[in-house]
């Protein structure tokens, strides 16, 4: 014969019913009184480790109405805000405490019920209506709005981490900067290692020597001191895994094979990870009468096989990578690789130019110049022989040009009719 059981919400009395209609079958009620309650937890507070962001560990005490009770098993229910991952977590403990981190410059939220469940209840579970709740408002302290901005970290080929972050417009000039970190192999907080610095002034912070620890919570905290005062600090946490840019992809090759297919191949630099853990985008555009883009093509492998165009278009490639989404929650893609193109164009050498001789260039110059001298001395010279009889006329010119000693030579020169007439350039 089998049983049906309809449970009630607490204490029980058992009425068995006959039921001949129905098959034979028999239905036991646990009948609970009206107005059995239980109680929520008492005193709930929260204790702050301050050498460690916000590490919070949150207590609270059992029911005084039920410290006596037996063969009852208590649990509690803890709800609170998760300020980092903008989400409200609950989970159930036999514990009284629960530590969390928490990001102190928001509100933090949490409250507690009691679960009752055993044989006081006939296994049947009993939440509290009400519950115990904290709210912790975040400290007043610092300058008003100048907290820092647009933190982020970036993990270079898993090699090196960087952190950076920009000031607030607020913050007073001669304010400096400091970031601390924090996970759970360190005891307290530890500051950044090695500042970057632009015009003197702390904008990030780069990791140098042991590496943080993948796939752990890490905490950061920037905070800094004025002449004015205090600046606001701000809190991040990341995993370092989900921080990760790897190197651009190298050794890009093409290839035609006989069936008339482009095969497409490149490698990555040194990697940490395994490379099943990689994927990969290829830019393609062919440039023929113009250019044309191609929709990125993703691969999970790297090499890709594409048919080849029967034009005399030009097919150009370039790839990039990332960390894939199975083996991390968060990437950044790499810079692209260099270009690949097929058919590669023949560079032909430009024949070069003759060099301009400057020494030939003045001569040149030089010659013109006398030219023209002697071509204008010599027409002035024939007007001048137009106007007076010839022989005065080149004696007078002779006088006026060469001195006493050569002048008897050069008179009987041009003695007669010998005069420029003829001189042509």
């Amino acid at each position: 014969m089998s049983h049906e059981h309809v449970f009630c919400h607490a204490m029980i009395t058992i009425i068995i019913i006959n039921n001949t209609n129905n098959d034979d079958k028999d239905y036991i009620c646990y009948r609970c009184p009206l107005h059995f309650a239980v109680d929520p937890p008492e005193d709930l507070h929260a204790v702050l480790d301050p050498g460690r962001f916000g590490h919070l560990e949150i207590t609270w005490r059992s029911p005084s109405s039920l410290m006596n009770l037996t063969n009852c098993h208590l649990q509690y229910q803890l709800e609170y805000f998760n300020t980092y991952k903008n989400k409200r977590e609950v989970l159930r403990t036999p514990q009284r405490t629960y530590s969390a981190q928490f990001d102190l410059s928001k509100d933090v939220q949490a409250r507690v019920f009691t679960i009752l469940n055993g044989a006081c209840t006939n296994n049947t579970m009993i939440k509290s209506k009400d519950y115990n709740e904290m709210v912790l408002h975040p400290p007043r302290t610092g300058i008003q709005d100048t907290e820092a901005k647009e933190f982020i970290c970036v993990y270079y080929n898993m090699e090196n981490l960087e952190c950076s972050w920009r000031r607030s417009v607020k913050t007073p000039a001669g304010a400096q900067q400091r970031l601390y970190f924090w996970h759970k192999s360190l005891k307290q907080a530890v500051e950044c290692p090695s500042y970057v610095l632009s015009g003197g002034v702390r904008k990030g912070c780069t990791f140098m020597g042991k590496p943080l620890p993948a796939f752990t919570d890490i905490y950061f905290c920037v905070n800094g001191s004025s002449p004015e005062g205090p600046l606001k600090p701000t809190f991040f946490s990341l995993q370092v895994q989900n921080q990760v840019k790897a190197s651009a992809p190298d050794k890009l090759s093409l290839q035609t094979s006989s069936d008339k297919q482009l095969e497409l191949r490149w490698e990555n630099p040194a990697w940490k990870l395994s490379v099943q853990c990689l994927e990969w985008e290829v830019r393609h555009h062919r440039v023929g009468a113009e250019k044309i883009h191609s929709k990125p093509i993703h691969t999970e492998s790297p090499r890709l096989t594409l048919p080849l165009s029967s034009s005399n278009e030009r097919n150009c490639f370039k790839v990039r990578s990332r960390v894939s989404l199975h083996c991390v929650d968060h990437s950044f893609w790499s810079d692209w690789s260099h270009e690949a193109c097929h058919p590669v164009l023949k560079t032909i050498e430009a024949t070069p130019e003759p060099e301009l001789n400057f020494a030939s260039f003045y001569i040149y110059i030089a010659v013109a110049i006398i030219a023209t001298l002697v071509v204008s001395l010599c027409v002035w010279a024939t007007v001048n022989m137009m106007k007076s009889p010839p022989e005065k006329t080149v004696d007078s010119l002779i006088a006026k040009l060469l001195p006493k000693k050569l002048r008897p030579g050069v008179s009987k020169i041009f003695s007669g009719k010998k005069t420029c007439n003829d001189v042509i350039i």
